[in-house]
């Protein structure tokens, strides 16, 4: 059978187009890493993939809620630790203040309670981020109004101005942590408050019996604050064992996507060579036969 010389040159165009590209694919494998780089490489792999990244993107998304919850978790344990001291040592002051002391005494431990009220406001109002800690999730507006004598300043009792909802934050697709502290807790914060200027007042009046009247209330906020640290150093805990899933999460997933789209550099280069060499085979080849001519067979 006669075969047309042209019908062997573009056998021998096709070949060598078809290595050349071979060879292009499998450098680009080689310097990128990736044995992908087109959907049509590998459609099933490239799906995967997609789905993959997907998933890493809501991981991240949930490892970012799960930071800002445990911050916001630990500032506001932070203040409770903080209204926890001032609690103590109120308390002290309560039982010192039923003892047999002088008006010079009294009117000093009254001071210093004043002081331990400040202090209460000012971390009961406290901010982190720019949201006010114990609103509840009227974050925007100061949890605490305060009135004060217009004589000498002090604090004459406060008001809860938040609400009682908390705010739930998504740390996975089927479960959310509420970092903030609870509604119970942020209007305690305000009983403790005025029951630290009832104990002021007390003090300042010298009168043991109403400064004794005022320690079953303390230790009542006492355990408001106690109940409270311990909640949130629970939420805490939980918040850290998230961050850990997440991020074995986001070590697995990443493993998924290199398994489906990395490429074998070992085998890769291996075939980037055969490749090479059938390519420089195929061209000389080509050579060869194209500068037979009909001269070649009279002879």
């Amino acid at each position: 059978m006669r075969i047309a010389s042209s019908t062997i040159s573009d056998n021998i165009v096709r070949q060598i187009q078809h290595l050349s590209a071979q060879q292009a694919r499998l450098q680009t494998q080689v310097s990128t890493g990736q044995r992908i780089s087109a959907p049509e490489d590998d459609p099933a792999a490239v799906a995967r993939v997609l789905n993959l990244t997907s998933e890493r993107r809501q991981v991240v998304q949930f490892g970012q809620n799960t930071s800002r919850a445990l911050a916001v978790s630990q500032a506001s344990y932070a203040g409770l630790q903080s209204l926890k001291a001032v609690s103590d040592r109120a308390g002290q002051l309560a039982t010192l203040g039923t003892g047999t002391l002088g008006p010079d005494a009294m009117s000093a431990y009254a001071t210093e309670t004043n002081q331990l009220i400040e202090q209460a406001v000012q971390t009961a109002n406290s901010k982190y981020n720019g949201d006010f800690l114990y609103a509840g999730t009227a974050v925007g507006t100061q949890p605490f109004t305060i009135a004060r004598d217009p004589t000498t300043g002090q604090v004459t009792g406060v008001t809860y101005a938040g609400n009682t909802a908390q705010t739930a934050i998504n740390v996975s697709e089927t479960s959310s942590i509420t970092p903030s502290t609870d509604g119970a807790t942020n209007t305690g914060l305000g009983d403790f408050i005025n029951r630290l200027v009832s104990l002021r007042d007390a003090l300042a009046s010298g009168n043991t019996t109403a400064v004794a009247a005022t320690q079953p209330n303390l230790t009542s906020s006492e355990n408001v604050l106690v109940t409270s640290i311990a909640n949130v150093g629970g939420v805490q805990t939980r918040i850290e064992a998230s961050q850990t899933q997440q991020a074995d999460r986001l070590t697995s997933i990443d493993g998924l996507v290199s398994a489906a789209a990395d490429a074998d550099l070992p085998s890769t280069i291996v075939k980037l060579n055969q490749t090479q060499t059938a390519y420089q085979a195929a061209l000389q080849s080509a050579v060869n036969i194209m500068h037979t001519s009909l001269l070649d067979y009279l002879k």
